[in-house]
């Protein structure tokens, strides 16, 4: 892409040479056109906000109703005119008592709010045909520019996400400086649409969310259950292999102990919280100082670590209403939670355990492609972190080494790393190109300060031990989420919550079918038998419909011979086979975790 021309507030063009910057200006002028078409089309309509984001633009108006697909239609014709107009989209700059005056004028009382809070003396506004809105820019120079964009979705939105506040509509669009980049990205939502896992669940019967329970709870059905317990198994048993210990702890605690941890101060209004015997107890949004204070029992010496403590962990965080989607965000989990207590000695290669870990586990899934990012301190403000210097570069160096001793790219992301450490961050990439946040390893700095954590050395004295927190999954729901959208619903056949229908073609084999179903049932393999008294095209597709791997067909021929006729839902008729011969090729594929048969 050739270099871009953005006029700033000053009226002067410069040139932008990073695409994604050149990007986000695009887009951020394309939320202006939108507003514009807005108020050309709903008079009387207030403005909010249109940022850029990541995959395209919104806008926030404040309306009387909200708007329906063919508004969007009308919008977005509306948008094209403007566009053909070539209108020029001119910055200038205003003194604020000025905008105020004119603003509140107009009744944009929301844009009044914004000045009095963000502006100073002067402010840079842009005005469009007939709108004018209070911006800092920059923007593309004229509307002619901006031909390429769809509008896609509308919602509801709070200003300034307090749901306490006015309510407001969000219309979502996306941009693009070529036609055949829009119609890719097109092409992906639509790929997107058909694998969303919300309907996978439905359709599939793996989970679902109860109205009456309340949003952002998730209930798995039987066979998301099954698939469940293949994810905790394979994970469990994987986890013994490495040294991990597993731990329980209660649902339930003191707020004392997140007190205790600092969770109760930063992290409150994320918290349930109720009053027992007229003490305020916190249901846990975290495992963390549950697993201390298990290592706090008993009396540690350097000889004893590491210490690896691992467990499911269900958690339960406040999240808005408006945030919640699916599996995706919820408001109670299940973590593959796990907590590393060693030696500053033991740092690197716990590092590059868990690294290895967490490589064996998005390859096993099908996930070869993964991004990383490694987020350390801004070394020039100290005092915004936990732990000394020393801790924070040896940390930084371990986490490095790991990344480097393995061979592995990484984005360094100074500034971004938490007050309490420093992480890695692994990225996978899907079948279709997006990204989903998998494994955190996290360094911590100030729960073994505020803990006590500590261990006898050496020398006899106690030293503060190097706490680890790292997840694999992140969450198990969210996880499942990303492999039902992943593989579009068609999981492997180690993970399938049914491995093989059976289909008699009469009645009379019925009986043979069973003893098939039988033998690969006692075999554990999952196994359903389809009787009904419907048309064997029917059945088959039903199976397809369902995902499942394999549809095993019986009639007089097998039935005589000992024999099923095999149907793969990716390549449909495979011919005749001995039962035996299906069941150790299907025994292979489970203990080998293939991804497709």
């Amino acid at each position: 892409m050739q270099p871009i021309k953005a006029v700033y507030p000053d009226g002067q063009a410069r040139e932008i040479a990073s695409p994604e910057e050149a990007l986000a200006i695009f887009r951020h002028s394309t939320s202006h056109l939108m507003a514009a078409a807005v108020q050309d089309l709903f008079p009387g309509t207030r403005l909010g906000i249109g940022p850029a984001t990541e995959d395209g633009f919104y806008y926030d108006f404040q309306t009387e109703s909200p708007f329906h697909q063919e508004d969007l239609e009308k919008i977005e014709a509306r948008m094209s005119e403007l566009v053909r107009q070539d209108l020029e989209i001119q910055p200038f700059l205003w003194e604020k008592q000025a905008a105020i005056d004119y603003f509140r004028g107009k009744g944009e009382h929301l844009k009044v709010e914004l000045i009095e809070e963000r502006a100073g003396d002067t402010l840079s506004c842009y005005r469009l045909g007939e709108m004018v809105d209070f911006c800092r820019g920059p923007h593309m120079a004229r509307t002619g520019l901006l031909a390429d964009f769809k509008l896609l979705s509308n919602a509801a939105s709070y200003w300034k996400g307090d749901e306490k506040r006015e309510p407001l509509q969000r219309i979502y669009g996306t941009g693009f400086f070529s036609r055949e980049d829009l119609q890719g990205y097109l092409h992906k939502l639509e790929e997107a649409r058909k694998r969303d896992h919300r309907k996978l669940g439905k359709d599939l019967q793996l989970f679902h969310i109860f109205e009456m329970a309340g949003p952002g709870f998730v209930y798995w059905l039987p066979k998301g259950t099954t698939l469940r317990y293949e994810l905790e198994s394979f994970t469990r048993q994987e986890h013994l292999r490495r040294g991990y210990q597993f731990v329980t702890i209660p649902h339930l605690a003191r707020n004392t102990l997140f007190k205790t941890s600092g969770h109760y101060s930063f992290f409150r209004e994320n918290m349930y919280v109720l009053d027992i015997e007229e003490e305020e107890y916190v249901i846990k949004p975290m495992n963390c100082p549950g697993h201390i204070l298990i290592y706090k029992t008993g009396l540690h010496s350097y000889r004893d670590l590491p210490i690896r403590y691992a467990e499911f962990g269900t958690v339960y965080r406040y999240e808005k209403s408006g945030t919640l989607h699916g599996m995706l965000r919820v408001r109670g989990f299940t973590q593959d939670d796990a907590h590393i207590f060693c030696t500053p000695d033991q740092v690197y290669s716990e590092v590059l355990g868990v690294i290895d870990f967490a490589e064996f586990i998005l390859k096993t899934f099908g996930f070869e492609d993964y991004k990383i990012e490694l987020s350390v301190w801004d070394p020039a403000h100290p005092e915004n972190y936990a732990g000394t210097a020393e801790n924070w570069q040896s940390a930084e160096d371990a986490l490095r080494r790991a990344l480097d001793e393995k061979g592995l790219r990484y984005a360094r992301k100074e500034g971004e790393a938490a007050f309490y450490g420093p992480k890695i961050d692994m990225k996978l990439i899907d079948a279709i190109g997006r990204e989903w946040q998998a494994t955190t390893i996290q360094f911590d700095f100030n729960l073994p300060e505020r803990f006590d954590v500590t261990y006898i050395g050496p020398d006899s004295a106690k030293h503060r031990v190097i706490m680890i927190h790292r997840a694999l999954f992140g969450s198990i729901e969210r996880f499942t989420g990303v492999l039902l959208e992943h593989f579009a619903g068609a999981l492997p056949v180690w993970l399938s919550p049914v491995q093989v229908v059976l289909i008699p073609i009469s009645e009379r084999h019925h009986e043979y079918a069973r003893q098939v179903q039988g033998r690969l049932t006692s075999a554990g393999l999952r196994v359903q038998m389809d009787d009904r008294n419907e048309k064997m095209g029917y059945k088959i597709r039903e199976a397809q419909m369902q995902k499942v791997p394999f549809m095993l067909v019986v009639g007089d021929k097998e039935a005589s011979g000992g024999l099923v006729s095999v149907r793969n839902r990716f390549q449909g008729d495979e011919g005749q086979c001995s039962v035996e011969d299906f069941l150790l090729r299907l025994q292979q594929l489970v203990a080998t975790r293939a991804v497709q048969p």
